[in-house]
């Protein structure tokens, strides 16, 4: 997995506190400390599991959930 450079600044951002029930509306995670990511997409509700993600990784990954069996820690959610 490779460090992404941000071309666009966030507009809104915030941090995730992993959860089955609470949505977001995200196209990338920051990932603070590492573990896996367990994100829920929002076309097909379909849950990914993206495995030890390093710390300071920025997943561009659009999603609505960051499901409760993510390991990772201080998570930020970012949008535009």
């Amino acid at each position: 997995m490779s460090h992404v450079t941000v071309n666009r600044s966030a507009v809104r951002y915030g941090a995730v506190t992993p959860s089955d029930s609470t949505d977001l509306q995200f196209k990338r995670l920051y990932i603070g400390g590492t573990g896996s990511v367990v994100v829920k997409a929002g076309i097909d509700g379909t849950a990914v599991t993206f495995a030890a993600v390093p710390a300071g990784t920025q997943l561009e990954v659009s999603g609505v959930r960051v499901m409760a069996a993510s390991g990772a820690t201080n998570i930020v959610w970012m949008d535009w």
